[in-house]
């Protein structure tokens, strides 16, 4: 692969699970890395194995940590939103600091990202933005209370920035995955169709990042299957709800 040699990407969520993968992946691939999570000592032990990564620690969730993180930067040639928190919330156990939490960090943390990386990105007419997202963005799911909302949001997010961002020389892709088997699936007390290792991910995320496509669902045929339930009418969802 030489789409990435010689580039610099900035990876929001690099510390464990799908971060790291991707992290390693791209490193092999020959790019220059930019780390960032909150957890320092994952993401200077991650960097011990990579030849050319440096560790940029940051909270998403709050806003003077991602403007400090950014200022210390500089130029990038893409970003890869991959932060991303999980728990499994049902409506009738309802926790408003679980859902909020799941929504400052999977949405509102990509706005303040994004927020501080896209106006150096359209002052020089090029730059390329991954956003993670995943398949439970697509209808509203059991226990999903939180997480199922705040991917939705970061779909519409995505939909969005291609739009307008058209004719910029910025390219905006959305990704999104099914189960991973990480820490936060294993919170799961459901059976998770499909799930995959977090290295079987990365590899397709990578290569997804390879196109100019805007959206790559996987895996399949669960995305199909989940994609169709999404445009099911209401009556066929709910019935006996």
């Amino acid at each position: 692969m030489t789409a990435f040699l010689g580039k610099t990407y900035w990876l929001a969520g690099a510390s464990e699970g799908l971060g790291r993968e991707l992290a390693k992946g791209l490193s092999d691939a020959g790019a220059r890395l930019i780390l960032s999570a909150r957890n320092t000592e994952r993401l200077d032990a991650l960097c011990e194995l990579l030849p050319d990564a440096r560790a940029l620690p940051m909270d998403v969730s709050d806003a003077v940590s991602v403007h400090k993180a950014a200022a210390s930067v500089g130029p990038i040639d893409g970003l890869i939103y991959n932060a991303g928190v999980y728990d499994p919330v049902e409506s009738t156990s309802w926790s408003t600091r679980s859902a909020l939490t799941m929504v400052d960090v999977n949405f509102n943390g990509a706005l303040r990202v994004v927020g501080e990386v896209l106006p150096g990105f359209l002052e020089r007419g090029s730059g390329d933005i991954t956003l993670i997202g995943s398949l439970a963005g697509y209808r509203g799911l059991p226990a999903a209370v939180g997480y199922g909302a705040s991917k939705s949001a970061l779909i519409s997010l995505a939909e969005t920035m291609r739009h307008d961002l058209k004719g910029s020389g910025i390219v905006v892709r959305l990704v999104n995955p099914g189960f991973i088997k990480t820490r936060l699936t294993s919170k799961n007390e459901f059976k998770m169709p499909m799930i995959m290792e977090p290295e079987d991910a990365a590899a397709r995320t990578i290569k997804a990042m390879q196109s100019r496509r805007f959206r790559t669902d996987f895996p399949a045929p669960f995305s199909w299957a989940l994609k169709l339930y999404g445009v099911l009418p209401d009556w066929v969802v709910y019935r006996g709800a």
